[in-house]
């Protein structure tokens, strides 16, 4: 992990091979989180939560496993479960702390009233 942009995606290297990183942005796949940029000052203030929550679950140069990995709509990111050492799914977390609502796929809601 080298950098959290937001609830739900972050930066760091992806170890291909034994001699072989190569960089990537990672948006957890099962879980949506407000926005950085969002529609309202609500939305802001819980956007900052999820990000600073997200990188005390994987904190900066930490190590974790990626599973389901999935390409992302956009260009140099990919969309995957995030699995911390201890086995436990990071997008689950932020879900059980009311910090992210479960995302399939699809049109998100607002975060604004």
């Amino acid at each position: 992990v080298e950098y959290i942009f937001d609830g739900d995606t972050f930066a760091g290297f992806a170890h291909v091979d034994d001699d072989i990183s190569i960089p990537v942005r990672v948006r957890l796949i099962n879980v949506d989180t407000p926005e950085i940029h969002g529609e309202c000052a609500a939305e802001i203030v819980a956007a900052k939560r999820a990000r600073d929550r997200l990188g005390e679950l994987i904190p900066i140069g930490s190590r974790v496993e990626l599973a389901n990995i999935k390409d992302d709509k956009y260009l140099g990111r990919i969309d995957a479960s995030v699995i911390m050492p201890n086995g436990r799914d990071v997008g689950i977390v932020l879900i059980n702390e009311k910090l992210g609502r479960p995302y399939n796929g699809g049109r998100r809601a607002g975060w604004c009233d």
